[in-house]
């Protein structure tokens, strides 16, 4: 992988070589490893973004044209030819699953569904207006208190027994946190079912009732999963890596990647693009007047769902979700003023010179609120969608950190801008 060299020289005239570690796609990275044994000096860079933390072979973004891969496979390709469940298998294993071997996958995870009787006790405790992400928080958190039989981090048995339990038991815990939330008593799951379908059972049945639910409904939900299983190093991927370079617990390690995703700037985005959207169709305001106020840098109103960090083209995954809320609110009527709003808002930028010079695209999470929203779910219980998706990522990024040679805890250094040693008076 390395076949450049980086030739850094000091004031002195001092020069130092570094190797440049070159990834199948991607900018090559310096390697640094050796920096301060070499000049003394460590990098300086906020938020992490010039820094690859680490070799990986699960995703790849190439935010400038817009590209985003999983295993190798482009992001449109899955959500239309895949299932969530099989991506999971993708992610975790690195290839696609033969027949034989998605049946014994999928026969793991749906072992693995139901929970310990005492959790629902557990989530019973928590105050009846208990945030849903506080309550995922604290039961992911809890599950090692559970499933003694596969917490060591050592036995690769363990580890994707770990991985399993975790796929499989998200969408029922999510499921009772959106109960409790409601005092709705909790369902069981229904192994009959497919991964999503089980999932909305649980959610939205009640006993009293048969439960019916839109295909199309299933279906968008599914491709709103498979659009949200990973992508790469963000924020809660990182602090998974992070937390688990100590040798914590898988199931500590992903309550800590939810509570990064809990964060606004994260997981919240596309609560933010749906206020955004109610407070601008109930002021009344035209789209000519927010676009106004978008560009006026005197005024505090931003955009939401506009731009990403990382794609500086259009974000693949909006383009596949856009299609998906055609459907879903072409089927069950759903809040089609708000579909409509947001339509002319993106036709509007998208025309816009300022935004097109600053490639302010909308983004998966522009569309995502309002497919959710369709889909009658609240949007306390947003983020925790996010989280339930998300976390064949996170393990998939644990699991590959476990088996990596170079594999050693995270320890970040800094610039100390404190005080000079002074001696404590008297």
């Amino acid at each position: 992988m390395t076949n450049r060299i980086f030739t850094l020289t000091d004031q002195d005239g001092k020069s130092s070589e570094f190797a440049v570690q070159e990834g199948t796609h991607g900018p090559g990275c310096i390697s640094i490893s050796d920096l301060y044994a070499k000049t003394g000096c460590f990098t300086y860079d906020p938020g992490f973004g010039a820094t690859g933390s680490c070799k990986s072979s699960i995703s790849f973004i190439n935010g400038e044209e817009g590209i985003l891969l999983h295993r190798g496979y482009p992001i449109d390709q899955l959500a239309e030819k895949s299932s969530y469940l099989e991506l999971c298998y993708l992610l975790l294993n690195g290839e696609l699953p033969s027949e034989t071997e998605f049946a014994e996958f999928d026969s793991s995870i749906k072992l693995h569904t139901m929970v310990h009787e005492n959790i629902r006790d557990f989530i019973n405790g928590f105050r009846y207006d208990a945030h849903p992400m506080a309550m995922l928080v604290g039961t992911v958190g809890a599950l090692s208190s559970f499933y003694h039989d596969s917490l060591d981090i050592s036995n690769p048995e363990h580890r994707q027994t770990s991985a399993h339990r975790l796929i499989a038991k998200l969408p029922t815990i999510a499921s009772y946190c959106y109960r409790h939330h409601r005092g709705l008593p909790f369902m069981y799951p229904d192994n009959n079912l497919g991964y999503v379908d089980n999932f909305m059972q649980m959610m939205f049945s009640v006993p009293a009732q048969d439960y019916k639910h839109s295909s199309t409904a299933a279906r968008a939900l599914e491709v709103m999963m498979i659009l949200h299983a990973d992508h790469e190093q963000n924020a809660s991927t990182s602090t998974v890596r992070l937390a688990g370079s100590s040798g914590a617990n898988p199931f500590a390690s992903i309550a800590a990647g939810i509570a990064s995703l809990w964060g606004p700037a994260h997981g919240g985005a596309n609560e933010a693009v749906i206020n955004m959207l109610d407070s601008i169709y109930n002021s009344g305001e035209t789209i000519e007047t927010t676009i106004a106020r978008a560009k006026d840098k005197n005024d505090p109103f931003r955009l939401m769902g506009f731009g990403h960090r990382v794609y500086k083209n259009f974000d693949p995954r909006a383009k596949i979700i856009a299609g998906l809320c055609h459907e879903l609110l072409d089927e069950l009527g759903g809040d089609q003023p708000m579909f409509d709003l947001a339509l002319e808002l993106e036709q509007a930028t998208l025309a816009d010179d300022y935004f097109k010079e600053r490639r302010l695209y909308p983004n998966v999470d522009f569309y995502s609120g309002i497919i959710l929203r369709a889909l009658n779910i609240p949007m306390n219980m947003f983020t925790v969608m996010f989280a339930m998706a998300r976390t064949v990522g996170w393990i998939s990024h644990w699991l590959e950190m476990h088996h990596d040679p170079e594999f050693r805890i995270g320890r970040p250094r800094q610039i100390y801008i404190g005080h000079a040693k002074r001696d404590y008076p008297g």
